[in-house]
């Protein structure tokens, strides 16, 4: 791992955490609805936190979430989301754990109408990942257009803390859309990933 290499600029070249995860998965498209559940719920974690705080946990968050398995998830009664509120591994806030339930229920749901959450999801953009081109961390939104219309649809389905801004940086996330600041040397290298998957899902 090559600290001195040019990367975005909220990646912190004092965390090994940060640059793995910037440089392995960030802007990756993903599917698999197991993965894309454990990234919806990690961000919703993240509301109102740091998200080296949340990728430290992350493992915690695994084993305590069943392998972010959203029938597990889904099935969970209210002593399982006390017995999680006194995990003091995890993130220990009431609201983002029900609503990682609530959640999971949303996704069987989804299942069941689309086949899966990776079909759901990935029709947003007809599988095809958006690539901007920004020169600099100041100039990513917060928020978009198609985030704001994501969050409408899940909150529509039942879904919690999925809000536009919450959306936006799932899609970021799981590489529907590719972030990464021009000077960054991923952002080439997630474009020919975007056009590899582009094509694979055509």
């Amino acid at each position: 791992m090559d600290k001195n290499r040019r990367r975005c600029g909220w990646c912190s070249p004092d965390s090994e955490l940060y640059i793995q995860y910037h440089d392995a998965e960030w802007g990756v498209p993903l599917t698999g609805d197991r993965p894309l559940f454990e990234m919806l719920i990690l961000e919703g974690m993240q509301a109102g936190l740091s998200w080296l705080t949340v990728l430290r946990k992350r493992a915690s968050f695994k084993e305590a979430f069943d392998d972010f398995d959203p029938a597990a998830v889904a099935a969970y009664d209210d002593d399982k989301i006390e017995e999680l509120l006194q995990n003091p591994a995890i993130i220990r806030n009431r609201l983002k754990i029900e609503a990682a339930r609530k959640n999971g229920r949303a996704v069987l749901l989804l299942q069941q109408e689309y086949g899966s959450f990776t079909e759901y999801l990935w029709r947003f953009v007809n599988f095809q990942p958006i690539c901007n081109t920004f020169a600099a961390m100041g100039e990513l939104p917060a928020k978009t257009d198609l985030s704001t219309t994501i969050s409408k649809d899940m909150k529509k389905r039942g879904m919690n803390f999925v809000g536009p801004t919450i959306v936006y940086a799932f899609m970021q996330a799981i590489g529907m859309v590719n972030d990464h600041e021009t000077s960054c040397f991923r952002h080439a290298e997630c474009v020919k990933l975007g056009e590899e998957f582009a094509r694979d899902h055509t």
